[in-house]
């Protein structure tokens, strides 16, 4: 038998309004199960948030230093280069230097 059988003893109850108590128990049951799981998800919130972080690290590890500012240093460039071809036609000079600045990185 479960815990909710021992916490929700119907067969104690007089044989006359059992049916009353069984239709209370059976509607109470889920109810008592859903706050169950949510206190011990709440209690244990800190451990699961740190399991989920150790897992995501297993998948997808963080990469170093140097390779995060050589991604963001590519970015700069990239970005500075888009803004080149987008003022091309209108403003060739700004272009031209934003090139000069992409191209010193």
């Amino acid at each position: 038998m479960s815990i909710l059988a021992i916490a929700f003893p119907a067969q104690a109850a007089v044989p006359v309004a059992q049916s009353a108590i069984l239709a209370v128990v059976a509607a109470a049951r889920p109810l008592f199960g859903i706050g169950v799981f949510v206190t011990l998800f709440l209690v244990f919130r800190p451990l699961l948030a740190g399991v989920l972080r150790a897992a995501l690290l297993v998948l997808k590890p963080r990469k170093s230093l140097e390779q995060r500012s050589v991604r963001s240093r590519l970015r700069g460039i990239l970005t500075l280069n888009r803004m080149a071809s987008d003022l091309d036609h209108c403003q060739p000079n700004v272009a031209s230097e934003l090139r000069a600045f992409a191209a010193r990185g």
